[in-house]
């Protein structure tokens, strides 16, 4: 089950303040340059702007003035000036937006490139729909900050530093006055600000528990819609996703309260300025021009401190979701890679052995899905594994794949624990059709392709061939190359297994997985399947998990499991003459059949 935000929260012992942008700083390092420039013309806009209060007051004080000349070059100067603060500005903007983007898409590259080689084990502490919501909602707000939030916040800093230096060179008094109010306003951006944070994370994660809410209830429709659980599904949906509002709601609260303390404090300051510069005018102690451009400084200040208080709170929430990210780039798998791989001999086998191999599932601990199994397939050999529901059979094909690690024993292929090779290098000897067929938004062609994409057409069809999937794939609107939608939902339950099998076929593998693969087929089609796996399963070692047992005759052996242990082995009349467990689904499955006749 997924984790609820609140146990998310609990476990993330998370800073309190911004210092988790930092996590950000490998993925810009790359593009220093564009780092470089878009910091110049950060710097340039910064000067320009306070440079043009300057040239403000100069026209002001010169309005009486005789020399016209002197007056046009002041304008002139003035319009030179914007449009270098035009010119400047366009180049920050673009260069800080472009690297925002950049770094946004190298980051959601970085988060699935490391999500999709996490083991299962992983998944069964996460929602899927989380992990999109991650790599979607809060790369987002990533983005908004790196290109467009630090780049604003850096420029106002400079503006509120340049802008007090230029208050208090113009007129230390009046600064005084304007200037107090900024230590109090700090307090609050302090406290609140904190708050902002906290509540911005809460309202992150009830978005992802939103999101994969939404995922699950959307990929299971069908069922949804089959045991009329609409209603329920919709008032899950809306119950996860009104907490998130709630979230929202006192982060938007907390941040009008902290914006209201500001803009009253700073415009009181403002207020008592200008009585103060209105009286000094008066008595001459300085010109119309001074006071001018020291208000457009004030304002300037002000603008700074307000802008930067609002970026403030768009920066805490950058940090949550900076935070929620580094948890998945950072997160611990199970199941690693060794540092220095064994290798693979150039020709595999495909002998398998299992040697006292206990494992419990880690959702599961107490409960033992293999309990002390030993079990040798030799090169070549077909091997049938049955049993009952929960017996362990799929558990051999999940660990054989190192989706999961036994918590003792070990587990060979060619006589190499698959502890000390590359789970890549290995699973490239290994074609498998599960009991679910997965099949991909695609054409029919690149879902058989799947399984060895460097394929031809002409290998792709004979794959189909012989997998009995030819026939109903040329009957579709466009062939091969028809569209079968998201999880295959154009196709039936057998259409599906039978590209599974062609893209096991086609991959070619000494060693053959077969997870339940006729499950889903009609008599007829499992018979044409049948003989394709025959023919496939000649020179590769084989397993067959199946609870049909008729699909299981002709193997060269069957292991009987129940609850996690071997409790039978030999051919079909063996285990039949033997009585015992397997006897006894014989008779049940054999009789029910003949009976049904």
């Amino acid at each position: 089950m997924a984790e609820t935000p609140k146990v998310q929260e609990a476990e993330r012992a998370a800073s309190k303040d911004i210092g988790a942008l930092q996590a950000l700083w490998p993925f810009m390092r790359p593009y220093k340059p564009m780092l470089f420039f878009a910091g110049f013309a950060l710097i340039l806009t910064a000067m320009i702007s306070l440079v043009l209060p300057l040239a403000v007051r100069r026209v002001v004080d010169n309005f009486n003035s005789d020399q016209l000349d002197l007056l046009q070059g002041y304008f002139l100067a003035a319009i030179g000036i914007a449009a270098l603060l035009a010119v400047g500005t366009a180049m920050r903007y673009y260069l800080v937006t472009r690297l925002g983007e950049r770094v946004v898409a190298d980051i959601r590259v970085a988060v699935f490139d490391r999500m999709i080689g996490m083991s299962p084990a992983f998944y069964e502490k996460i929602m899927t729909g989380e992990v999109l919501s991650r790599i979607t909602t809060d790369t987002t707000l990533i983005l908004s900050v790196i290109g467009s939030s630090v780049s604003v916040a850096l420029r106002n800093c400079l503006i509120l530093i340049g802008g007090i230096g230029l208050m208090l060179w113009t007129s230390v008094k009046m600064s005084l006055l304007v200037l107090w109010p900024i230590p109090v306003i700090l307090l609050p951006i302090i406290v609140l600000g904190r708050r902002v944070r906290a509540l911005s994370k809460e309202n992150q994660d009830w978005i992802a528990a939103s999101s994969g809410d939404a995922s699950e209830q959307l990929l299971s429709a069908q069922t949804v819609q089959a045991f009329t659980h609409e209603d329920l599904s919709r008032g899950k949906f809306a119950n996860v996703t009104e907490k998130s509002f709630v979230a929202a709601r006192r982060r938007i609260a907390t941040r009008a309260v902290l914006t209201a303390i500001v803009i009253f404090i700073a415009f009181s300051g403002v207020v008592g300025f200008l009585w103060m510069g209105a009286n000094d005018v008066r008595s001459g102690t300085i010109t119309v021009g001074e006071l001018v451009q020291f208000l457009i400084y004030t304002v300037m200040v002000a603008g700074a401190v307000a802008a930067l208080t609002e970026i403030w709170g768009e920066l805490q929430r950058a940090a949550g979701a900076t935070e929620r990210l580094v948890e998945l780039l950072g997160a611990a798998d199970s199941v690693q890679d060794p540092v220095q791989p064994s290798s693979l001999p150039a020709q595999v086998a495909g002998e398998i052995a299992f040697e006292n191999v206990k494992f419990s599932y880690p959702a599961r601990p107490s409960i033992a899905a293999l309990d002390g199994v030993s079990l040798t397939v030799k090169p070549g050999e077909t091997v049938a594994l049955v049993g009952p529901s929960g017996a362990g059979k799929t558990t051999i094909i999940q660990l054989l794949l190192r989706f999961y690690d036994p918590q003792s024993g070990a587990i060979k292929l060619d006589n190499i624990d698959l502890k000390t090779l590359d789970r890549a290098a290995f699973r490239k000897h290994i074609a498998l059709v599960p009991q679910d067929p997965v099949i991909f938004a695609d054409t029919a062609r690149e879902n058989i392709r799947f399984g060895r994409p460097d394929a031809t057409d002409a290998e792709v069809i004979a794959a189909a061939k012989a997998a009995a999937a030819h026939d109903f794939l040329t009957a579709l609107p466009d062939g091969y190359d028809s569209d079968v939608g998201e999880r295959g939902v154009m196709l039936s339950g057998g259409q599906k297994q039978r590209i599974a099998i062609a893209r096991a076929i086609l991959r070619d593998a000494p060693v053959l997985l077969l997870d339940e693969a006729t499950s889903a087929l009609d008599a007829e089609s499992e018979a044409a399947v049948q003989k394709a796996v025959e023919a496939l399963a000649q020179n590769r070692t084989t397993l067959i998990v199946a609870h049909r047992l008729a699909t299981v005759k002709k193997a060269d052996r069957i292991i009987v499991f129940e609850a996690g242990q071997i409790v039978a082995t030999g051919t079909h009349d063996e285990l039949v003459a033997q009585g015992g467990l397997y006897a006894r689904l014989a008779r049940l499955q054999f009789t029910a059949g003949l009976a049904a006749e």
